[in-house]
């Protein structure tokens, strides 16, 4: 779940509240497997100088060919319970017995650069966010069956079958919240991944562009 988060200055639309001084943050969720790390590959790859991303923190080991601080901060639990106890995180979660989470450091990192803080979080973590006033821009990415997400995942070699019953469990709670009306801006039916980027792309662009109609400052290069 490549936690990247967001607390960009966010730039409220509504007119009863004050815009802030930075873009809004942007939020994919998507089960694992479902495409997610591909598209925001290709996002940053068009867009090298708009976004950030926001690198999480985990307390599970490094899968093969993953590096700290480029994938994840990995971290000892006893640590990551202290920093989560001291109000370090905007949102964290427990999967398979593994803390995720995304810290305030990692966000303001992405701040005073002055891009577009991207997040990539599960379930819990957008429940989370969407109770504080950061006002980001919420995308799900839906996989094209569970049969297909089953199959992307053993492809991967990482999972046990225990881990792995828990993923496709998770993911079709996960399906039914991001489907559900109104939880988030915008709904990615990712089965054909070109078709795909073309409408995530399209809709981030669209957003961006109507910040800086509201006088936001954005890099779309």
């Amino acid at each position: 779940m490549i936690s990247f988060l967001f607390i960009v200055n966010r730039a409220l639309s509504s007119s009863s509240r004050k815009m802030s001084q930075g873009p809004r943050p942007l939020v994919l969720c998507g089960p694992s497997g479902s495409g997610k790390s591909t598209l925001l590959k290709l996002l940053f790859a068009e867009f090298p100088n708009t976004f950030g991303f926001s690198v999480s923190h985990t307390t599970r080991k490094p899968r093969e060919g993953e590096q700290d601080g480029v994938h994840y901060y990995f971290v000892d639990r006893a640590d990551m319970e202290e920093a989560i106890a001291s109000d370090e995180f905007i949102e964290t979660a427990e999967f398979t017995g593994n803390l995720y989470g995304t810290s305030k450091a990692a966000v303001r990192e992405i701040q005073k650069q002055g891009r577009v803080c991207i997040l990539d979080i599960e379930q819990k973590g957008v429940e989370q966010i969407r109770k504080t006033d950061l006002n980001p821009i919420l995308i799900f990415n839906n996989p094209p069956t569970i049969k297909e997400l089953e199959r992307r995942l053993r492809l991967r070699g990482s999972e046990t079958e225990e881990t792995l019953r828990k993923r496709l469990n998770a993911a079709e709670v996960e399906i039914s919240y991001g489907l559900t009306p109104g939880n988030f801006h915008k709904i990615i039916n990712n089965v054909d991944i070109e078709v795909a980027y073309r409408e995530f792309r399209d809709f981030v662009v669209q957003e961006l562009k109507q910040q800086e109609n509201e006088g936001i400052s954005i890099s779309l290069n």
